[in-house]
């Protein structure tokens, strides 16, 4: 499971129920995928995808 954070958005990688238990575990923390984009606090997410480091 990767999750990438992009400026405008978040990617999720990997199988379908890992991904539905890491929004599950996310939604405790968030109302909405609004907040988890603009949340001060990114220690959450992480970008290490090569090929979105020059995506914004």
């Amino acid at each position: 499971m990767k999750i990438y954070r992009l400026n405008k958005g978040i990617i999720l990688v990997g199988k379908a129920w890992e991904i539905r238990s890491k929004l599950k575990e996310y939604s405790h923390f968030y109302g909405t995928v609004y907040e988890w984009i603009n949340d001060e606090n990114k220690q959450t997410l992480k970008n290490t995808s090569p090929f979105l480091k020059n995506h914004k």
